[in-house]
């Protein structure tokens, strides 16, 4: 399968690139020392057209085909690993939740002002019980008349202090196990009932807020749930699955970074009498670090190319993902060690490259559970 790319195709990816480059890099020092949200690299974001990548220009998206999107997002990923995890939970998660299982009125209501930047999406699915337990949450939407009350509480949720609209998964039917989970619109600003309680002081992801939320007998009106009532988890299942190609554009762009860097380091360091870039074991890892973003880009584009046409992708995207989240850490882990001593300090950048590549493994989907999913597939 040929994955090269279109001529619309490179324009983008040397658009965010030269975004990446002029306005994302210069700050990623900045964004990890203070892990503040940085709003106004969301704003021009957003001006560019990046904040509805994949969605049609009718909801005020850029009509983006996936490729383009996780090309994007890989670019935005090698400028700041946390700011990647910002689009992509806003995007990814939210935006296809709303697209995916949302009617018209609510497309049109919450999609389109996540799609222009205007609003920040979120998604609260994981709890302190329930993390790749999916069922186990405790998080209840009861029905009251025309409404629902929420209760409860979720964790480990991306954009979770900061978005003005979190899709939200509780359990309508607590007797129905997975098939008594449904999905939820809330609003922050409008929402009474919606607390964030703190946000996690993280090894890596910086700027990118992670929150624990509470819902303290949050009214909702009926017309805020996504779909049919008690089609949550599928819902959930489905958008993580395209989330996966995202995540491992993510883990590409952080890995391009440090062989990026190494690249240019190995050839300037000289140690007796020449650069080390001369040595044949720097040369090896050098080979070995492109070799492996490489076989990740392809993987990616692959599942990509398998969700534009409309073809089962499950296996797919969990292989780019499982494969994309490893590599990156292998790759940065390796950066380090060619710049030695220097790449255990923050006077380089590739520690914090290994620090953001770590999450990769963990979030949507720790790879202990994507190779569940690929045996799965594979034994079916």
């Amino acid at each position: 399968m040929d994955f090269s790319l279109s001529t619309e195709q490179k324009q983008i990816r040397d658009m965010v690139a030269e975004f990446a480059d002029e306005e994302i890099k210069p700050r990623a020092e900045e964004i990890d020392e203070t892990d503040e949200f940085p709003r106004d690299l969301v704003d021009e974001m957003a001006d560019l057209g990046l904040m509805g990548m994949p969605f049609p220009e009718e909801y005020g998206g850029a009509g983006l085909d996936y490729h383009s999107y996780a090309i994007g997002l890989e670019e935005i990923s090698r400028g700041s690993g946390g700011l990647g995890t910002v689009v992509a939970a806003h995007t990814s998660l939210a935006g296809n939740m709303l697209y995916a299982f949302g009617d018209e009125d609510q497309k049109q209501t919450y999609l389109t002002p996540l799609n222009r930047g205007e609003d920040v999406g979120a998604f609260a699915l994981s709890e302190p019980g329930a993390g790749s337990d999916v069922p186990a949450m405790e998080t209840t939407a009861d029905r009251d008349g025309d409404e629902y009350v929420l209760n409860g509480n979720k964790l480990w949720i991306s954009n979770g202090s900061v978005a003005d609209t979190v899709v939200v998964f509780a359990k309508t039917d607590p007797e129905a196990g997975n098939r008594g989970i449904s999905s939820f619109v809330v609003r922050p600003g409008d929402d009474d009932g919606f607390h964030v309680e703190g946000t996690e002081d993280k090894l890596g992801d910086k700027g990118c807020p992670t929150a624990e939320l509470r819902f303290d007998e949050l009214r909702l009106p009926a017309d805020r749930r996504l779909g049919e009532e008690g089609r949550g988890f599928v819902h959930a299942l489905k958008t993580l699955n395209g989330g996966r190609i995202t995540i491992a554009a993510r883990s590409i762009g952080l890995a391009r970074a440090a062989l990026e860097d190494s690249l240019e380091y190995a050839q300037d360091r000289e140690q007796f009498d020449q650069p080390i870039s001369e040595f044949q074991t720097i040369q090896h890892k050098l080979a070995d670090m492109d070799t492996k973003v490489q076989a990740a880009k392809m993987l990616m584009h692959r599942a990509a190319d398998k969700k534009i046409r409309g073809e089962d992708f499950v296996k797919d995207a969990a292989q780019a993902k499982l494969y994309a989240s490893e590599i990156s850490r292998e790759v940065a882990n390796e950066g380090i060690q060619i710049h030695g001593g220097y790449g255990y300090t923050k006077d380089f950048e590739v520690e914090r490259y290994y620090r953001d590549a770590k999450l990769n493994e963990i979030y949507e989907g720790t790879s202990e559970v994507l190779r569940n999913t690929i045996a799965n597939e594979l034994l079916e």
